[in-house]
């Protein structure tokens, strides 16, 4: 059996670490480095980096950093952001990254997701999806890109990517995204139960023992952001990994 994980998930902008809520509010939290040399003395089983802005601004990722960070690192890294070819991919695989997460370029096509699939293995990319509830309370599907929820069912979403080969589903609440009141368990567990694949549970985690929780909700492994580079009710910057 697959052991469970627990990932801080670490967001890039303009090379520094930054934090948001709801996928707003961005607060600056660090250097990536120094985050990844904390991270290794804790012995995280797992590191998560998302350039939230390369997809928006149209841009590949920033392939410099990614192998400073590659070289710093102990553990397996996943990487996405303005991922749309093969060829990066291959560039990416090549520096030392483990896990490709993939999103908002299978809204066009999912030709991306074949290939990458196809001339990699499944084990190597992760499809992400970014959920977030209309106004009658549905959870859609929200593509970050134009800031917009698009008419997609999540799970039918997950659904599609899992027969299309992908390794790991990530499963992003944007509507809990930085405020640390807990993972949506009920919705966690209805993807995770419908789906093969193992899932990536992130967006709103509290507390050590929510994250637990939420692998017994079904999830194979769960990511969080604020609940390691915050600490105490004013949010001060503190990088921890309070489980061993």
């Amino acid at each position: 059996m697959v052991k469970a994980r627990i990932i801080p998930c670490l967001l890039l902008r303009d090379g520094g670490l930054i934090k948001t809520e709801k996928f707003k509010n961005e607060k600056y939290v660090g250097d990536p480095i120094n985050a990844v040399k904390i991270f290794n003395d804790k012995e995280v089983d797992e590191l998560i980096f998302l350039d939230i802005d390369a997809s928006k601004e149209r841009r590949g990722p920033d392939l410099e950093l990614l192998k400073d960070l590659a070289s710093e690192c102990f553990m397996p890294f996943a990487y996405g952001g303005g991922i749309n070819n093969v060829n990066q991919i291959e560039e990416l695989l090549k520096i030392g990254i483990e896990k490709i997460i993939i999103n908002s370029a299978s809204f066009v096509s999912t030709t991306l997701i074949e290939e990458s699939v196809k001339e990699f293995g499944s084990s190597t990319i992760v499809s992400a999806i970014d959920v977030k509830r209309n106004i009658w309370g549905k959870q859609q599907v929200y593509n970050h890109v134009i800031k917009k929820t698009i008419d997609l069912n999540p799970l039918e979403l997950a659904k599609k990517y899992c027969e299309l080969g992908v390794g790991e589903i990530f499963l992003n609440s944007v509507d809990l995204d930085g405020t640390m009141q807990g993972y949506d368990l009920n919705f966690i567990k209805s993807i995770s139960d419908a789906i093969p694949a193992p899932l990536i549970a992130c967006g709103g985690a509290s507390s050590v023992s929510n994250l637990h929780e939420a692998l017994k909700c079904g999830a194979s492994a769960v990511a969080a952001g604020s609940l390691f580079v915050f600490q105490g009710p004013h949010k001060a910057v503190l990088i921890s990994y309070p489980i061993n």
